[in-house]
């Protein structure tokens, strides 16, 4: 295969992967809104499906899934990343729909480059380059522009739904950086895998030893396959497939779409209205992605 249909196949693999993220998005919000489904539940089930299919199909390629946990050193890793990576990024995330919707929640997670670009300078002990600081204020231009929709002298969603995306994009960056060690020594499937069983069980106390709320149907369990299936296992695996084949920074921007899917499935399929303001805070946050993935 020559370069350029390489580059062809990487681009689509990652289009696919954003675009089934962000429909994943809009599918936990129906399943809040139309089937008053309990975010604790529904993220633990998503996680825990999630991780055991991943695991499950490395144990039928037979491959040694069991090896993190025969050394200390990865095993504490691997809990960590579970916990503070995985659970958090996933449960502040999926507040943060329960609370408001997923076009927003989304928008506010994709904070999450500036937050991983401040660690990088406070950690390096270096002065921001100027992209950085153009980025930094796009970001809390954008971020502005959306939680007040033009009226700037009070927000236009709640502290609540504030408070859990604001959480959701730190959690994010937690999960982005931390788990690079594992990833160079296992191979990702393992790490997301053990990571979503180890989330979903810390979780599991909170919500399994009450009844299941909320309605529970056929649509239910269509939604819920599109969140576990196409927003979780086909996602994670178009997305990897596509570093092998485009640049990493352009991995980064094209995964952009992933927002901006979950803001036009938003509108048409669940009626969130987004005006101009808003409009252009998602064009203002978006516009950080693209100039922190571009090469120096």
């Amino acid at each position: 295969m020559n370069g350029s249909a390489d580059r062809k196949k990487g681009i689509i693999l990652v289009l696919i992967g954003a675009s089934l993220w962000g429909a994943s998005g809009v599918a936990v919000q129906y399943l809040f809104e139309n089937k008053q489904l309990d975010p604790t539940w529904l993220v633990t089930v998503r996680m825990f499906f999630a991780g055991f299919i991943m695991l499950f199909v490395e144990w039928l390629r037979g491959k040694d899934i069991w090896q993190p946990w025969r050394d200390y050193y990865y095993a504490k890793q691997i809990l960590l990343f579970g916990v503070v990576g995985m659970m958090a990024t996933q449960y502040t995330y999926y507040l943060a729909i329960h609370y408001g919707n997923a076009a927003t929640a989304t928008i506010l997670q994709y904070l999450m480059p500036v937050i991983i670009l401040g660690y990088s300078i406070l950690s390096s002990k270096r002065l921001p380059q100027s992209k950085e600081v153009i980025a930094v204020v796009l970001a809390m231009v954008g971020t502005y522009m959306l939680i007040t929709k033009g009226q700037w002298n009070t927000l236009a969603i709640s502290d609540t739904v504030l408070f859990w995306g604001i959480a959701s994009a730190f959690a994010c960056a937690f999960y982005t950086v931390y788990p690079r060690e594992l990833l160079f020594k296992f191979p990702s499937s393992w790490v997301i895998g053990w990571g979503m069983v180890v989330g979903s069980t810390v979780l599991m106390p909170f919500c399994l030893f009450e009844p299941v709320k909320g309605i529970l149907d056929w649509q239910t369990f269509l939604a819920m396959a599109v969140v576990i299936f196409l927003g979780t296992i086909v996602a994670f695996y178009t997305y990897l497939e596509s570093t092998k084949y485009i640049k990493a920074s352009e991995v980064s921007a094209l995964a952009s779409l992933e927002p901006l899917t979950s803001v036009i499935l938003s509108v048409g399929l669940l009626g969130v209205e987004f005006g101009l303001v808003d409009s252009l805070g998602i064009v203002c946050i978006l516009g950080t992605v693209f100039i922190l993935s571009r090469n120096k």
